[in-house]
């Protein structure tokens, strides 16, 4: 049989490092793993013994497609304690992940061959699910003057049906203030376009809080996920907040792509969201280990860096250091014992000249993958 066409995407990177790292692994070797956007920790304590109680009373089949009530309502009600919003709990559509709801957003609101502007660097997976839908992404350059967010002077000149932003962004950790974020919008509701806000770093944050496009305005669709803040990369629920206009359409396909969000992940992921002193706990994890980053980083020779305002990633300029990030970071994992991630999956233009470093794991690996890494740059004279 052929292959189609729009299944013909790039490899996520990052996903070949980390089978790179495991190869090395089984191997005998001692992986530091600074690749993946990925919490060292479990779901909270809490969620685990909800799901533990209640498989022993339910069959766990089949929800609704939109996901159970209760997760909605409570999901709604972040938003009020969050940022302030009153959210109609109907307004929310429990997903398999993020990934799911991209899938459902780019679907309900696009048609073949619509072009939709990405900033970049980004996180790949925008534009590879794109042309798998036969949609065009579009990657505007942001510069280095805007801390590598786009702004609407970047997208005026350019035909496009849809804007997706992210904040806190996948690899740089910038967010995007409240007039950042606003102007965006109203470059897209202006032209008629719609708007996506990727939100599943909210709650990762550092100096200032977030902002939510919610906040800012009801005609756009958000989405967001219990992966990060909620450590719950694996049980694959997330969810998005869609204008009423758009529910149905979401809710007609989520019933026939998928009927519906994993019901066990859809009890951890309630009783997740009440679990403040565990979470909190992790946070206080990320801001050690990113002061031990910004630290350590610039000592081990990895100087061009900025402090990401949230999520869990330094993004580093090493175009001192090389032409071929893919390379270096190959180099890093076989001689460091340091899994890193090349530029190239964000950025397939700059890429080449960046590395991104996670810092999710626990501090004592951040310690140990930071003094690996001076040992390894210091024969090159840093």
């Amino acid at each position: 049989m052929r292959n189609s066409r729009r299944g013909d995407v790039d490899p996520f990177i990052v996903m070949d490092v980390m089978e790179a790292a495991r190869a090395a692994e089984d191997a005998g070797s001692h992986i530091i793993h600074m690749e993946v956007g990925q919490p060292g920790t479990a779901a909270p304590e809490a969620a685990r013994r909800a799901l533990a109680e209640t498989m022993e009373a339910d069959a766990l089949g089949y929800t609704v497609a939109l996901g159970m009530p209760a997760l909605r309502a409570r999901i709604a009600r972040l938003y009020k304690d969050w940022y302030g919003v009153d959210l109609d709990p109907a307004r929310v559509v429990v997903t398999p992940g993020s990934s799911g709801a991209f899938i459902l957003a780019f679907t309900a609101l696009f048609d073949a061959g619509d072009k939709v502007a990405l900033g970049r660097p980004g996180y790949p997976s925008y534009r590879q699910i794109l042309r798998a839908l036969d949609l065009e992404p579009l990657e505007v350059e942001a510069s280095d003057a805007n801390r590598l967010q786009p702004v609407p002077a970047d997208l005026e000149a350019l035909d496009w049906q849809g804007l997706m932003v992210a904040s806190p962004a996948n690899p740089t950790g910038t967010m995007l203030g409240r007039e950042a974020l606003g102007a965006l919008i109203s470059c897209a509701q202006d032209r008629g376009a719609a708007f996506i806000s990727d939100e599943i770093y909210h709650g990762i944050e550092y100096e200032d809080r977030a902002v939510s496009a919610l906040e800012i305005s009801d005609d756009v669709c958000v989405i967001n996920s219990f992966s990060k803040y909620f450590s719950m990369t694996g049980w694959r629920v997330g969810w998005m907040v869609v204008p009423e206009a758009q529910l149905r359409q979401v809710e007609r396909l989520a019933q026939n792509l998928f009927i519906c969000a994993p019901h066990a992940a859809q009890v951890a992921a309630l009783a997740a969201m009440d679990a403040n002193d565990e979470l909190e706990a992790n946070m206080a994890v990320y801001r050690r280990n990113r002061q031990l980053m910004l630290d350590g980083l610039p000592k081990a020779g990895f100087d061009r860096i900025a402090p990401p305002d949230g999520a869990f990633y330094v993004y580093a300029d090493v175009s001192h250091l090389t032409e071929d990030s893919r390379a270096l970071a190959a180099d890093i994992l076989e001689h460091a014992g340091v899994a890193v991630t090349p530029g190239l999956d964000f950025d397939p233009e700059r890429g080449a000249r960046t590395l991104r470093f996670s810092y999710a794991r626990s501090t004592a690996d951040i310690e140990e993958g930071l003094a690996r890494l001076k040992a390894y740059m210091e024969p090159r004279g840093t």
